[in-house]
């Protein structure tokens, strides 16, 4: 064999143990942070975390590699969920379930390019899911963001986890307005927003929705983070804190819902779910 020849099967042979050495990483992330293969998962996630590690292991990934870590990860019984959020209905924009685009990081952008993904319907608060429950969410199309109906409320009644990858509760834990509306806190109210809809059988029309949000002229500020911190305090968080390592957690949606529930009832919300200023 030349030489040249030989070189490139090292280099090949090389980034091989590379990839299968940052795949084993993510597979251990998962693993460490509570997830078992088999679960229903919603992922919030910034992956500036992996990035970093990939690249210190002199090795490149993207969302895809991550993407099918966790589906692998995950394997034939699990479920993924990813928020594909976007707010520009609520300025007026037009809504695609075909063509508009996640604002939520690569990650969840990959999945709603996936081609296995069921998208649900809401204009703002829509999501992507994978896997063996995808089905129970075809057709979803929730008029509350946040409602009974709504994935966050499928996500608790099937079991499901919620996982956050390298973000602080501030920018990811959407399920507590869920918790919110179920509660029926004062501090929020209902806002509809009308707007040009596009089903995923192309036909359009126009369509109002809703959104649990929070009172403005009271000063109303979502203020969550101190609401995270008495969840590590009651061992319902697993994983690694914000900031720690590539800071991977989750929790149960059940006993996320039990603990957020339980705070509002005993008047507690202020200063853990919301502020005021």
């Amino acid at each position: 064999m030349e030489l040249g020849n030989v070189k490139s099967t090292l280099q090949a042979n090389l980034i091989t143990i590379l990839i299968i050495s940052v795949y084993k990483f993510l597979e251990n992330t998962w693993k460490s942070g509570g997830i078992n293969p088999g679960d229903f998962l919603l992922l919030h996630s910034d992956l500036k975390s992996i990035y970093r590690y990939a690249k210190r292991s002199k090795t490149e990934i993207g969302p895809e590699d991550v993407l099918d870590s966790l589906l692998t990860y995950l394997g034939p019984q699990g479920t993924l969920m990813l928020p594909v959020f976007n707010f520009e209905y609520c300025n007026g924009r037009p809504f695609s379930m075909l063509t508009t685009t996640s604002q939520m990081g690569a990650l969840s952008e990959a999945g709603r390019l996936h081609p296995d993904a069921v998208r649900t319907g809401h204009p703002i608060y829509s999501f992507v899911v994978i896997g063996n429950k995808s089905q129970s969410f075809q057709g979803l199309e929730n008029y509350s963001g946040y409602g009974h109906d709504s994935p966050f409320a499928l996500l608790k009644n099937m079991n499901g986890k919620i996982g956050v990858l390298n973000l602080p509760d501030q920018k990811s834990m959407t399920f507590y307005h869920y918790v919110e509306e179920s509660c029926k806190v004062d501090y929020r109210y209902h806002k509809e927003f009308i707007g040009w809809y596009e089903f995923m059988n192309g036909m359009q029309c126009e369509k109002a929705f809703s959104i649990f949000v929070r009172d403005l002229e009271r000063g109303v500020k979502t203020d969550v983070n101190r609401m995270g911190e008495y969840l590590w305090e009651k061992k319902i968080y697993s994983g690694s804190k914000y900031g720690v390592g590539v800071g991977f957690r989750s929790a149960p949606a059940k006993e996320v819902f039990d603990m957020v529930s339980n705070m509002i009832l005993n008047g507690k919300a202020l200063d853990y779910l919301y502020s005021v200023h």
